[in-house]
């Protein structure tokens, strides 16, 4: 069984931080590219970074110089450090594990999902 928990959600003011992690079990995170992605009312579901096995990390450019896309293979876990946010960030974020080695933007072609968790950016 593959399962995927996302925690660290929450409401931040405009310019605060907040990180994400993504705790994984059942599987080998060595093997899978692990995604962040975010979904807001009414609008698609949108890619924001990817980390690979080799610590390679993707990222939308805009989050770029904000986030910080990390793993620990060993711990089974991804986090995305927040900073510097902004109201458009406010969406729920779920993390997705894809098998092998190589990041995409497109969530249908992730097979693991975890269950949300929301990131309200307000003041």
């Amino acid at each position: 069984q593959l399962q995927l928990v996302e925690s660290g959600g929450g409401l931040v003011q405009p310019g605060g931080s907040l990180r994400l992690s993504c705790a994984a079990s059942g599987f080998t995170l060595d093997a899978y590219a692990i995604g962040w992605f975010r979904q807001a009312p009414g609008k698609e579901r949108e890619g924001v970074s990817c980390i690979i096995s080799d610590g390679n990390t993707y990222y939308v450019d805009s989050v770029k110089g904000r986030f910080t896309i990390s793993r620990d293979n060993a711990k089974k876990t991804v986090y995305l450090q927040m900073n510097s946010l902004k109201p458009e960030d406010t969406a729920v974020y779920y993390c997705a594990a894809r098998s092998g080695y190589v990041c995409s933007p497109v969530p249908t072609e992730y097979d693991y999902w975890g269950q949300g968790t929301q990131v309200t950016v307000s003041s």
